[in-house]
């Protein structure tokens, strides 16, 4: 015993840190090794992946995980988010992750989305969903069968491939920032620092390939879509550093302006977040309309694009990139609500007599949507034949608000629902 007493021993908490190490190391160890094991199955099972590219040929692991953030770089996050280090994510923004509807239904490539600020990232992810399947995905099913006829496993193949797209875009096309959750807590908070039990603990991997980020992700699609995995936030965040904090700031003009509105208890997105979304940089100019130096976001044309409706003239229009993407398919908001707007048709934007009479397509995220409701646009009707006496741009309109974000892209065009009752 006395010998035992007076041998040299580490302190306890010493210990405690190094075994912490080795646990992370070993949990690590493990996802790699899944990693592998998830890719071996797919080639067996599923040998349509999403890029044609990534057959026969083995994907590379991500760089090493980032060493833990600094507390300092996690309360410049909140900082950016917030405006403050003491603001906290709501319950409705804790709960929201990127949920499909029912597999093989009218409704199979939809994510709900629940009422409030989580539906405008829902809705711009949704819109990369239905780019994937709609004219990226190898299938022989066309039109809304694309969209119908998938099941569990192709709804999570389109959600990597959606979120990996908006990512990859951010990091500027060299570079994407994937953030899963650890069981470890990588950092103790103090001061002033509030703590979530959440944020303290992610894990930043680091991607120098779009393919290796999205097969990354669809490997673990669970920790984004799964109940309880923070999904929507732990997005968010992986989009913020593949832009990297500087260059949101950067992006921002270097001012305090947060990318999240607290207002009343809600928290909602603010137009440079949903740039950031879109283009790739936090800029609330490309949604304004604004053109900035030198026409440089006019010029800029994304691979979807947005229309705006709102009370004012200023709510009303968006850069004329925004408005002709590369595929047609638009971010839908309305009186701060969105929803997609997209048609099947590839050449819809290239094509001009394609645009004399045409159909869209309308998901909303909205829960009482059963089906997608199919609108007949018809940009050569005679414009007399409408009611002049309807102020189409007063208060007192009578048009649904999607009709006349369509106007904003389409102007004096004439809208059909086809019997469907209008949303919004």
């Amino acid at each position: 015993m006395g010998e035992q007493e007076a041998e040299p021993t580490l302190p306890r908490t010493r210990l405690e840190e190094i075994a912490s190490k080795i646990s992370d190391l070993n949990k690590w160890k493990e996802i790699f090794s899944f990693h592998g094991s998830i890719r071996a199955a797919l080639a067996m099972d599923h040998p349509e992946l999403e890029s044609p590219r990534s057959h026969h040929r083995l994907i590379p692991h991500p760089l090493s995980p980032r060493p833990s953030l600094s507390l300092q770089a996690r309360a410049g996050l909140r900082q950016l988010l917030f405006g403050s280090v003491f603001h906290l994510f709501s319950c409705q923004w804790t709960q929201a992750c990127f949920r499909f509807c029912e597999p093989y239904s009218d409704l199979a490539y939809a994510l709900e989305a629940e009422q409030g600020g989580t539906r405008a990232i829902l809705m711009a992810v949704q819109a990369h969903i239905i780019t994937y399947l709609l004219f990226v995905r190898s299938t022989e099913l066309t039109h809304l069968e694309r969209l119908c006829r998938i099941g569990r496993r192709a709804q999570g193949e389109a959600l990597a491939a959606a979120l990996a797209e908006i990512l990859w875009a951010a990091g500027g096309g060299g570079r994407a920032t994937v953030c899963l959750v650890t069981a470890a807590l990588h950092a103790v908070p103090h001061g002033d620092y509030k703590a979530d039990n959440f944020t303290e603990r992610i894990q930043l991997f680091e991607f120098s390939e779009k393919a290796a980020a999205q097969e990354f992700i669809f490997d673990h699609i669970n920790s984004f879509k799964g109940e309880g995995s923070h999904g929507v936030i732990l997005f968010l965040y992986s989009l913020l550093f593949s832009r990297t904090l500087e260059r949101v700031r950067e992006d921002l003009d270097l001012t305090a302006t947060p990318l999240l509105n607290f207002s009343s208890g809600n928290i909602t997105c603010t137009e440079a977040l949903l740039g950031l979304l879109l283009t790739g940089r936090a800029s609330p100019r490309a949604l304004a309309g604004s053109p900035g130096p030198v026409g440089a976001i006019e010029a800029w044309r994304g691979t979807v694009g947005c229309l705006h409706w709102g009370r004012t003239p200023v709510e009303q229009q968006v850069c004329r990139g925004l408005r002709t993407p590369r595929v047609p398919i638009w971010l839908c908001g309305v009186a701060g609500r969105h929803g997609v707007l997209f048609s099947t048709n590839s050449q819809l934007l290239s094509n001009w007599k394609a645009e004399r009479v045409f159909q869209l397509y309308f998901y909303s995220g909205q829960r009482e949507q059963r089906q997608t409701a199919r609108l007949t646009v018809d940009t050569h009707s005679h414009h007399w034949e409408e009611d002049r006496s309807e102020d189409l741009s007063g208060p007192g309109r009578s048009r649904p608000s999607v009709e006349m974000a369509i106007r904003t892209k389409w102007a004096g065009a004439t809208v059909s629902w086809n019997g469907t009752e209008s949303f919004f």
